[in-house]
């Protein structure tokens, strides 16, 4: 048998065909199991506060501590009111990691960077 952990690295294409909900079951399913979850499209807004609120309720005191989560900071929205009206996009989400809090720590995290220490089970 493999020792280590898992990492699963998932598309924007597969995340595009999902709804929210389905989204932040694939995620919190996935980090329950004890796997690090890098998306290449982050979540929006609305999804990242709903898998908060969802980790929170099934977090127990003798098995899962709950998710960390890290992404890159959103691109700056387009200058100016013409660039917003005629279809520049206001935020753009960017590649997000997450894993089991008692795995995942963050060292660093930079516009461009982010490092991040994962332990074993």
């Amino acid at each position: 048998m493999i020792q280590g952990v898992q990492i699963d690295l998932i598309s924007a294409e597969r995340l595009d065909r999902l709804t929210a909900m389905e989204k932040i079951r694939l995620i919190l399913d996935d980090v329950m199991e004890g796997n690090i979850v890098v998306l290449e499209k982050g979540l929006a807004p609305d999804e990242q506060s709903k898998l908060i609120e969802i980790t929170m309720r099934e977090i127990t005191p003798d098995g899962f501590s709950g998710i960390e989560m890290e992404t890159y900071p959103v691109r700056d929205a387009p200058d100016g009111f013409l660039a917003r009206l005629f279809g520049g996009k206001r935020s753009e989400t960017r590649l997000t990691v997450i894993g089991p809090a008692n795995q995942l720590k963050t060292i660093k995290k930079e516009k461009d960077l982010i490092s991040a220490w994962v332990s074993s089970r």
